[in-house]
């Protein structure tokens, strides 16, 4: 169950300020009724008129895309750069990436036309881990793997804890590989948290978001995500921010 409001502004029809305005005219009806109450419940089930006339409800969908480097997490440039959604050939809805990769980071990026699923996958209190591929100049020490794991102060504050892995390196080559899952969102953490260890970032790969995994897709690459996949990112987030809540009592 839904606001209407909420469905009509989903829907195209007006923006939600704008639909609350319709409803308080009694210009919408459901199922046959006249409804000037704000905050009613409407199912996907129920008939939707406005001015007579049935709204278009736009089917909720989610993609899991292997983003290509250089290319925008967005819908559109006005610089004509390539983006997310040019990749979503034969695609009517009206997709948007869910949070955003660098243009130079590859990998696991999820698009959808749903912004409740959306907003609740980037709050803040999701916490949904999220793991990368990383391919440095330098050399990781054991030490600096202890301190991401406890967290380094960047200038927005303290990271959140950390899950680090050294797969390779050589230092010969002056190179490290490593896997690194972290349980925020702020903008280009990962490349800041090798920043802070003088260390230069070459190649960023997100391989994993909450469960879901890269798997054999190729860059450039999609599939659409089963909706037991969606309800169990959506419990996750839910269960992050519950036991964020739990700990701050």
């Amino acid at each position: 169950m839904q606001r209407l409001q909420k469905v009509l502004a989903a829907a195209g029809v007006a923006s939600r300020r704008k639909a609350e305005e319709y409803i308080a005219e009694g210009r919408v009806t459901v199922n046959g009724q006249v409804i000037t109450q704000m905050g009613f419940q409407v199912s996907p089930e129920d008939e939707i008129l406005v001015d007579g006339q049935p709204i278009r409800r736009e089917e909720k969908v989610y993609f899991l895309l292997n983003k290509p480097k250089r290319t925008l997490s967005a819908v559109s440039d006005d610089r004509e750069r390539r983006t997310v959604v040019d990749f979503l050939q034969g695609v009517d809805a009206r997709v948007f990436p869910v949070g955003r990769l660098d243009y130079d980071t590859t990998g696991l990026l999820i698009l959808t036309n749903d912004g409740e699923f959306a907003n609740k996958m980037m709050h803040p209190s999701s916490h949904l881990p999220k793991t990368y591929e990383v391919t440095l100049e330098g050399i990781i020490t054991e030490n600096m793997v202890k301190m991401m794991e406890r967290g380094i102060m960047l200038d927005d504050g303290r990271t959140l804890p950390a899950e680090v892995y050294v797969t390779q390196q050589s230092v010969k080559k002056n190179r490290t590989v490593l896997l690194i899952t972290i349980f925020e969102g702020r903008n280009r953490q990962v490349r800041r948290m090798m920043e802070y260890f003088h260390c230069e970032v070459k190649a960023l790969n997100r391989i994993g978001y909450g469960f879901l995994e890269i798997g054999n897709l190729q860059p450039g690459q999609y599939r659409r995500l089963r909706m037991y996949e969606v309800r169990k990112l959506m419990q996750m987030a839910d269960d992050q921010s519950a036991a964020a809540e739990n700990s701050r009592r």
